[in-house]
């Protein structure tokens, strides 16, 4: 049986490229939607006309995780719970995206009265960075505030 050599490396060429993402740890490019592990950077409340902007690279450390359906966070004081800034919280549950419009279903919270509240936010991803932006309302704990998020794309 005669072989050709050129077919036999676009097969395998093809079957290899099959079910390969774009981006991720294969590629070596990051994907370019919201699928990753996030940073947090920076985090702004507006409240009742009072504003106030959070550093998350100082004292506390932030991070959120989204995948093709989930997403989760992580926030820690950098003391390690050693001085009055400790701190722990951690939350997660499903998303929906479609063009901008980001939804998050609160399913599990240290905080519980947010746990099963949903959330929609307008994101915007430039290069490695992420800005999320939308209305928090949890009416159990009496929260109604304007958040903004910036974070950058863990590598």
């Amino acid at each position: 049986m005669k072989v050709h050599l050129p077919a036999l490396l676009v097969a395998i060429s093809v079957f290899t490229a099959c079910g390969r993402p774009e981006g991720g740890p294969e590629s070596g490019k990051a994907p370019a939607g919201p699928e990753g592990t996030w940073k947090l950077l920076t985090g702004t409340l507006i409240e009742k006309g009072d504003t106030t902007v959070t550093d998350y690279t100082k004292n506390v450390s932030f991070i959120k995780i989204i995948n093709e359906s989930h997403f989760a966070f992580l926030q820690h004081d950098l003391n390690k719970g050693k001085d009055s800034t400790a701190s722990f919280s951690a939350g997660g549950g499903t998303y929906t995206l479609k063009d901008s419009t980001y939804t998050e279903k609160l399913e599990y919270c240290t905080a519980r009265e947010w746990e099963g509240n949903e959330f929609h936010f307008t994101i915007s991803i430039k290069d490695d960075t992420l800005i999320q932006r939308g209305i928090e309302k949890v009416e159990a704990a009496g929260i109604e505030r304007l958040n903004i998020e910036k974070y950058v794309r863990s590598k």
